[in-house]
């Protein structure tokens, strides 16, 4: 059957909020809005305010909330907005979830989940069109995911759940209207696993969340460039990269973060370190610009890696 990115969310969230009665939603618009994006749409009504809570516009109030939830033995999942408010509540995210488990010793847990909308190209200018997630990547005590296809949007929710430790969604708002044939029943494959999404034998292009549909068109029809989808960004899945990248012996990274101290960087060091004498080129990054994102739509397309620039970057670094 078919179903969008948005409609997956909205299944995942359903399914966490029928199948347990400790999960609660917090945000901005969750509720009587029906959600930003709409993915949250007459959730209020199905649940009641006792568990879906419109918060005031106070990123680190609200996380505060979902941070003292958790520790008292619920499970909330906090959203908010855009990545770029997530900065707002940095001092709950790195502070105080990230850092509880270890400050007490291992007694006392944060089973706290973080969804946020991230990425450019929807015209709506600096304040609401970065890509942070390599930030969040440098702190320990949280995981990061970023779901680029519909049946990881559905499921990574579940396995966030599960978790003892804060976990941070990441989703791309580009993706939100993307639909793909899914089965009845959510596949439940870990999330943590990268996923070769194209075998290929000669490049090993690595990307995540929204990138990861323009490098598959880049690549189409060409059976010498295997895509590998990281889907968890922290902790890293290296067994995969490193496999893919002793059979292919070169490495593009496509990443939609800025190119100075990103994800990218901390993926090509990795391979540098433990995959050293298995190439036969530098490893190669493709990443926005470094530049806050424009408004216009012309420049923003420019700032932010398209099919044809990926696609050229590849014919460079097979000649």
């Amino acid at each position: 059957m078919k179903m969008t990115y948005r409609e997956a969310l909205r299944e995942g969230l359903r399914s966490a909020l029928d199948n347990n009665e400790k999960v609660f939603l917090i945000g901005e618009d969750v509720g009587a809005y029906g959600g930003t994006y709409a993915v949250t749409k007459d959730f209020l009504k199905l649940y009641g305010p006792e568990r879906i809570f419109d918060a005031p516009l106070s990123e680190n109030g609200f996380t505060g909330i979902g941070v003292g939830a958790a520790m008292g033995g619920l499970r909330p999942i906090v959203e908010i907005m855009t990545v770029n408010f997530a900065l707002l509540a940095l001092d709950q995210i790195v502070n105080s979830a990230a850092a509880f488990r270890h400050m007490s010793g291992g007694q006392i847990s944060v089973p706290l989940v973080i969804r946020t909308t991230t990425g450019g190209g929807r015209q709506v200018a600096a304040q609401h069109s970065n890509s942070f997630e390599g930030w969040f990547t440098h702190i320990p005590g949280i995981k990061i995911l970023a779901p680029a296809t519909v049946e990881d949007a559905r499921t990574f929710l579940h396995f966030a759940l599960q978790d003892h430790d804060p976990v941070m969604i990441f989703e791309h708002a580009l993706l939100l209207n993307r639909s793909e044939e899914v089965g009845e029943k959510p596949q439940m494959i870990s999330p943590y696993k990268a996923m070769l999404r194209k075998r290929g034998s000669k490049l090993t292009l690595i990307t995540y969340g929204g990138m990861l549909h323009r490098c598959l068109e880049a690549t189409e029809g060409r059976s010498d460039v295997e895509v590998i989808d990281l889907r968890s960004l922290r902790p890293l899945d290296t067994e995969t990269i490193f496999s893919s990248v002793r059979k292919t012996h070169r490495t593009l990274i496509v990443d939609e973060g800025w190119r100075s101290g990103s994800l990218s960087a901390e993926i090509s060091a990795r391979i540098m370190e433990s995959c050293f004498y298995d190439l036969d080129a530098p490893v190669q990054r493709l990443c926005r610009r470094e530049v806050p994102i424009p408004y216009a739509r012309h420049m923003e397309l420019a700032a932010i890696p398209q099919v044809p620039e990926i696609s050229a970057k590849i014919e460079e670094m097979l000649l």
